[in-house]
């Protein structure tokens, strides 16, 4: 457990919004969020039935994919198939619908992406529509959509909020084999006529329970009303219980059920408290940690826009290299810090949860809640962000 003692300054306190739409702050309860940090190597594994992995195909090659895919694979450094691809790329190359679960950091997004460009260069009248909660996701999943398929005459668009719509709407009038696009963009494209659902006879749902969870449920249930009856379907999702279950029924016809929640994200994850004395501003505590060795590259968690903001501004102060993504700034805005941060120019990024699904960000060496997160799921998905392809990863929480 990590503590500090230090004397300090005063420190500026937060509204009480989220920014979403006001809503009064909820956070996990303390105690509970504790008994999971204290039981960190079976954190994951209390959220998601734990099911035995085998792996049946020792390389990607095992596949029968397109050999200049292989190279794409291979130029993307993968060695051998995760355990979701193994059980997922086979499944949905049968044409069959899937429903899949697995942990975070485990190459979900290659997992439906190689299978679904083999089908597009099987036959180039496949139409494939990905949908994903947040922009920064979707930005990922069109760039490693572009990676994979560059050698070959694969059409594509991301339909996202903040970006230029013009060229959005260009892209769909050059029939994009695929098309990447969070839940607002899609629908304001779908009800000007821009884009017809009725096209596409593949379609995936990312990050389904994220989905929910930020209240695009009614619009998920309005796009599956607008599919062709005859799809293949692919839902993903950390959980599915409660409303993410209402969408399944609509969505998926006899599908192959894939889960293969482990134990691995929690095992290479170092989970601490970091006690705050009721004397020391936090802001003090956080100092004193990012100076220490091997913070290298650290993701800090907030719970509002404008207290993410103010902190990186007061790091930026003090001599911190960093930047933050949310709410309040542009797509582009974000996309560069993203990039910035990616490319090691900066030492912290911030975030709110905006950020805590999706980010698919190497060698994050720490994150830090340094604000509680509103959910055990949301902890879950945040510290997710470090720790990832089995490499160590370390993650505190502020706790008052």
């Amino acid at each position: 457990m990590y503590q500090n003692n230090r004397r300090s300054f005063h420190r500026g306190r937060g509204g009480n919004s989220n920014g979403r739409g006001g809503r009064p702050i909820k956070t996990v309860p303390k105690h509970v969020l504790l008994d999971t940090i204290a039981r960190s190597k079976d954190a994951v594994a209390d959220i998601q039935e734990t099911v035995p992995v085998v792996i049946t195909h020792a390389t990607f090659a095992e596949f029968s994919l397109h050999p200049r895919l292989l190279a794409a694979v291979a130029a993307k450094g993968y060695v051998a198939p995760t355990p979701i691809q193994d059980q997922a790329i086979p499944v949905i190359l049968a044409g069959h619908d899937l429903i899949g679960t697995a942990n975070t950091g485990t190459g979900k997004t290659a997992a439906f992406l190689i299978p679904l460009l083999q089908k597009i260069i099987n036959d180039h009248d496949q139409r494939v529509l990905i949908i994903t909660p947040t922009r920064e996701l979707a930005v990922q999943i069109h760039r490693e959509c572009w990676d994979l398929a560059r050698s070959f005459p694969v059409r594509s668009a991301l339909l996202i909020g903040g970006s230029n719509e013009v060229r959005q709407q260009q892209d769909l009038r050059n029939d994009p084999h695929v098309v990447v696009a969070t839940p607002g963009r899609l629908k304001d494209f779908v009800q000007a006529g821009y884009l017809s659902l009725s096209t596409f006879h593949t379609v995936v749902l990312d990050e389904a329970d994220r989905m929910v969870d930020i209240g695009f449920i009614a619009d998920i249930k309005y796009f599956i009303s607008q599919l062709p009856n005859e799809r293949q379907s692919l839902f993903f999702s950390a959980t599915i219980s409660g409303k993410v279950g209402e969408i399944l029924d609509d969505f998926v016809k006899n599908p192959v059920r894939v889960s293969v929640v482990t134990k691995e994200t929690a095992a290479t994850i170092k989970q601490e408290v970091v006690q705050v004395p009721k004397t020391t501003p936090k802001v003090e505590v956080l100092h004193d940690l990012l100076i220490q060795k091997n913070f290298d590259k650290v993701l800090i968690f907030g719970r509002t826009k404008w207290g993410v903001q103010r902190l990186s501004d007061e790091l930026e102060k003090r001599g911190f290299r960093s930047g933050a993504i949310h709410g309040n700034k542009s797509q582009n805005q974000r996309q560069r810090v993203l990039d910035q941060f990616v490319r090691n120019d900066l030492q912290i990024l911030l975030a709110t949860d905006v950020a805590s699904r999706g980010l698919d960000i190497p060698d994050v060496s720490h994150v830090i809640n340094y604000d509680l997160p509103e959910t055990l799921e949301d902890y879950i998905h945040r510290i997710g962000r470090t720790g990832r392809a089995n490499k160590q990863g370390v993650a505190l929480t502020f706790v008052d």
